[in-house]
């Protein structure tokens, strides 16, 4: 009762329907199945039962919800609903009969098993013709609207099943402005179909031909719609968009739905999506477990990696976030940029530097974190080479100074983004990055053995490589020269470098920060993001040069300007002397520490602070070299 209480206007309407179809049903079933005299016989029964019957088919209709599906969205799930209650009905219709067998009652078979099996077919018919009817109107509808003069003729490219998802989206108004007139897909067992009464007129070799062949029947092309399919290795999607530029034809892709938070709206074709491997599967369950309710602090919370970051933590479910950042613009735009996301955690943005020693332990002990991400550094190698004491003062007392206060204020965890030229390292941004992982080491095996067996802090580095598009890249840096007609320029034609888009990273980040504070895991604390194999900086520099819709060394030349110092031609994920520890999780593995103790690394660093303190790099150097055997930097 008190679920019909709550049905809505239109809820009422489809119950009303329901039941006024089922007695239209019973009543026609009678009047196909019975003539003459059996009909007669029959009609003086037939209100009540009728009235009787109508009564239990709500109850039936209600308990299956029948009224909660959207007519507009009918689909199997919702028929195979109306066959069930069908089903039931007719049932009990063969059940009525055998009570209405009994002499004291009709003393005959009052439906028999003709009439029941009639009245599924006919209930089931008469349920199901308006939902159709109701569901065919409204696509003709947005097809009609899809024809219209403001949208664009447009080819799909991509997978059937993938079309499909578009397709369904066009139909129901998420996608709109767009009219499909034929799709293109590499797989052979497509071609000849159609997809919802668009055709597939050929392969991704034929997008010339096609667009001649529709130009030539009053639909030219103007659009060309990637779907995640037309990604996959061997579909030759890079010739595909030099092609379709060529032709002048816009280019979209629609995102995978399998990240969190990914609308289903057209975007952009980046270079993300040419990336040669499949993307890692995240489990997004553990990581709202994770982060749910938390309080969280990012530093260098406005760079491209800490604003990530704060978007996944805020979209995971944090209580409290706060965004520690020493650049005001920055610190702005990723506060803006929350905002406009409307999240539930509580947003807090502080301009302070990391090397602020009082200044972090006293915001820290203000906030009082769960969990602190430290991504603020100084990252990019030949301006480290030049001004490599500033390098020193960010990323090895920076870091510092956070994991310190991250201790201070009762953190159960500080994870430190690294990276993989820190492992044997050959500049001074490895050297830092490596020296600041061991400290953390050391910190956290010292956290380990003061707690006695009882909860202590964890800490944890990630390391991972080029991040696509992120601040100081190769990606902004190759658009812009091939914006500006070229050359493009690479240090090396055999460099090669691991890359991952930003969301991959940061998820992945969260990822390793669930697994630190698992209990049981004291024995790794350096967690490696599983990159795939790593790409030639001139095959990327090629494929940004292709989806710009041109050829390279024709359109666009690439020159090879040198390697520059600190530089070296590829980069290693594990030291030699680090053991590894696969950890159950899927773009992840983990090493074990190898770091000194915590006193000797704080003697180290008063020594560095005595260094810089007399400008002294010879001296920098050296400690470096005693801390990180395996730096082969320039010493002068």
């Amino acid at each position: 009762m008190m679920q019909l209480l709550r049905l809505t206007h239109r809820q009422w309407l489809i119950v009303a329907h329901d039941l006024l179809m089922t007695a239209a049903a019973l009543v026609a079933t009678f009047y196909i199945r019975f003539q003459d005299e059996a009909l007669a016989q029959r009609l003086d029964w037939l209100p009540p039962i009728l009235l009787g019957f109508v009564a239990y088919s709500g109850i039936v209709y209600s308990v299956l919800r029948l009224h909660e599906a959207k007519w507009r969205f009918t689909s199997m799930p919702e028929l195979l609903r109306i066959v069930q209650a069908s089903a039931v009905l007719a049932i009990s219709m063969l059940v009525l009969d055998y009570v209405l067998l009994s002499p004291s009652y009709f003393g005959t078979f009052f439906f028999g098993k003709i009439a029941v099996a009639l009245y599924f077919v006919v209930q089931t018919s008469f349920l199901s013709a308006a939902r159709i009817a109701y569901r065919y109107f409204r696509e003709v509808r947005t097809q009609q609207r899809a024809r219209d003069a403001d949208a664009q003729p447009t080819l799909i490219l991509g997978r059937a099943a993938d079309d499909d998802v578009l397709l369904r989206a066009i139909e129901n108004g998420a996608v709109r402005k767009i009219w499909p007139v034929a799709l293109l897909s590499p797989s052979r067992a497509d071609q000849g179909v159609s997809v919802r009464g668009v055709p597939v007129l050929g392969g991704f070799d034929d997008l010339e031909r096609v667009n001649t062949l529709l130009r030539a029947r009053g639909t030219p092309v103007s659009r060309v719609v990637l779907t995640p399919s037309a990604f996959d290795q061997g579909t030759g999607v890079e010739a595909l968009l030099m092609q379709a530029r060529r032709l002048g034809l816009s280019i979209n892709r629609l995102p995978s739905l399998d990240g969190l938070g990914e609308a289903l709206r057209l975007a952009p074709v980046a270079v993300e999506d040419l990336l040669l491997r499949p993307s890692v599967k995240i489990d997004y369950g553990r990581l709202e477990n994770f982060v749910r309710g938390k309080s969280v602090v990012v530093t260098g919370g406005g760079g491209s990696i800490g604003s990530e970051i704060c978007d996944r933590i805020a979209t995971f479910g944090a209580a409290r976030l706060m965004v520690v950042e020493n650049s005001e613009p920055a610190l702005y735009e990723v506060l803006e940029k929350l905002a406009a996301q409307k999240p539930k955690a509580e947003i807090d943005g502080r301009l302070a530097d990391v090397r602020d020693r009082e200044r972090m332990f006293r915001l820290l002990a203000e906030f009082k974190p769960d969990i602190v991400f430290h991504a603020a550094a100084l990252k990019h190698v030949p301006l480290l080479e030049r001004n490599w004491a500033e390098g020193v003062k960010t990323n090895v007392f920076g870091s510092v100074n956070v994991a310190d206060a991250s201790a201070a204020a009762g953190a159960a965890a500080m994870v430190m983004i690294s990276t993989d030229k820190a492992v044997e390292p050959v500049s001074w941004l490895g050297a830092t990055k490596r020296f600041a992982e061991m400290y953390c080491q050391a910190l956290d095996a010292d956290a380990a053995r003061r707690a006695s067996g009882g909860a202590a802090m964890r800490l944890a580095s990630v390391r991972f490589g080029n991040v696509l598009a992120s601040n100081g890249s190769v990606v902004p840096k190759f658009r812009a020269q091939i914006e500006a007609g070229g050359p493009v320029t690479v240090t090396h034609p055999e460099m090669v470098r691991y890359f991952m888009t930003i969301r991959e990273a940061c998820d992945l980040v969260v990822t390793a920060a669930s697994h630190a504070v698992t209990p049981g895991r004291n024995d790794v604390s350096v967690y490696v993001l599983n990159m795939g194999q790593p790409v030639k900086i001139v095959d990327l520099a090629e494929r940004m040069i292709r989806l710009a819709g041109l050829e390279p060394q024709r359109d666009i030349d690439i020159v090879f300007t040198g390697m520059r110092p600190g530089e070296r031609l590829n980069e290693i994920l594990f030291d030699r002397k680090e053991a590894n520890a696969e950890i159950g999780i899927e773009g992840i593995v983990a090493a074990r520490p190898l770091s000194p103790g915590i006193e000797t690394m704080r003697a180290w660093l008063t020594t560095l602070e005595q260094g810089l303190a007399r400008d002294e790099r010879a001296a920098i150097y050296g400690v470096l070299r005693d801390a990180v055997p395996d730096f082969r930097g320039e010493a002068a």
